[in-house]
């Protein structure tokens, strides 16, 4: 986010001293329309905050036409856009080694496993690319054919391996996952009521929600809507284990579900991670990092732990022993205890 700031704001993004470096022109002129500066007087967490300052320029739209707050608004999703699909280096097999290993070590699951379910918050296709490299099959929602489209029916389909013998109903095929893009994708078109899968996305067609206060209301619009149901119906499921990596917590559409489920169903699992728990849960102002904090310390089933996407990647065991909540829950267990 604090990257996405410097390409929208900054006059020279790549420049060493971010703190001497005049906004655009284009950018000062909509933070002067919309007041920014009285907003990070009034809240420290705005400055240099992208999201504080689109959330902004976005209501002042609602109310009022100015030429200068719409075209920071276009720029910026713009620049999102690009950067978000800009950074992957299809010649690098290092890159993405921490999502290779994570899909590697998770989707390898017992035939009467239920499959891995991922939803993530990003725009990039990280996920995808690191799917396709280690060979492993996404059902994301889309069809299968070319132009691909968006539909909901596409995420209660499955692939199995069917055998010669015709009595065989098959079995499931191994390295299969359910990928939800909760906020969309950097390679999804809207076209009036159509949702494809492209390469071909300008900012006006992107289907994504971009950073701002009003991605709550948007996450209740199709395609999106789809995928907030599987969502909350996930969290209601039994026998659930579910690992937040790098969240902030900061999206309450999506964080209040998860501390409802915590409380509501007993047989969820939840394993937070986080470069920055400790400092995360002493923000003793913040919704719900001291909430699930103090959750945990009475006895419910959350473990927090300290350590970053690929650290904590590694430390990911073979679930095809136990099941995978069991085995993952009795290892976290062993990671943590004190020696």
């Amino acid at each position: 986010m604090k990257d996405l700031w410097n390409a929208c704001v900054l006059a020279d993004p790549k420049g060493a001293d971010k703190s001497k470096q005049k906004a655009t022109e284009v950018a000062q002129k909509a933070m002067e329309s919309v007041n920014f500066s009285a907003a990070v007087e009034a809240d420290h967490r705005h400055k240099d905050n992208i999201e504080a300052l689109l959330s902004r320029c976005e209501a002042f739209a609602q109310i009022r036409d100015d030429e200068s707050v719409a075209s920071f608004i276009t720029a910026a999703k713009r620049t999102i856009l690009d950067k978000c699909r800009g950074f992957l280096d299809s010649t690098s097999d290092s890159q993405l080694h921490a999502h290779r290993t994570f899909l590697h070590r998770l989707s390898r699951r017992r035939a009467r496993d239920s499959r891995l379910k991922l939803f993530t918050t990003n725009y990039d296709l990280c996920f995808e690319t690191a799917a396709g490299r280690q060979g492993l099959v996404s059902l994301d929602g889309f069809s299968f054919t070319q132009p691909r489209h968006f539909d909901p029916r596409f995420y209660s389909y499955d692939i199995v391996r069917r055998s010669p013998n015709a009595e065989d109903f098959g079995t499931p095929l191994e390295g299969v996952f359910v990928f939800y893009k909760l906020h969309g994708s950097v390679n999804w078109k809207r076209d009036g009521d159509e949702i494809t899968s492209t390469d071909d996305v300008s900012a006006d067609h992107a289907c994504m929600i971009f950073p701002a206060a009003g991605k709550y209301q948007q996450s209740y619009i199709q395609p999106h809507l789809e995928l907030m149901s599987q969502y909350l119906s996930s969290l209601r499921e039994p026998n659930t284990c579910l690992i937040a990596i790098g969240y902030g917590f900061n999206d309450d559409h999506l964080s209040e579900p998860i501390l409802a489920a915590v409380r509501t169903n007993p047989h969820l699992r939840l394993i937070v991670v986080s470069p920055t728990v400790k400092r995360d849960v002493d923000t003793n102002d913040h919704r719900y990092w001291r909430p699930l904090f103090e959750l945990a310390k009475a006895g419910h089933d959350i473990r927090l732990i300290n350590a970053t996407f690929q650290q904590f990647a590694e430390l990911i065991p073979d679930l095809k022993s136990l099941t995978p909540a069991e085995q993952l829950s009795k290892s976290i267990q062993r990671i943590a205890a004190p020696s």
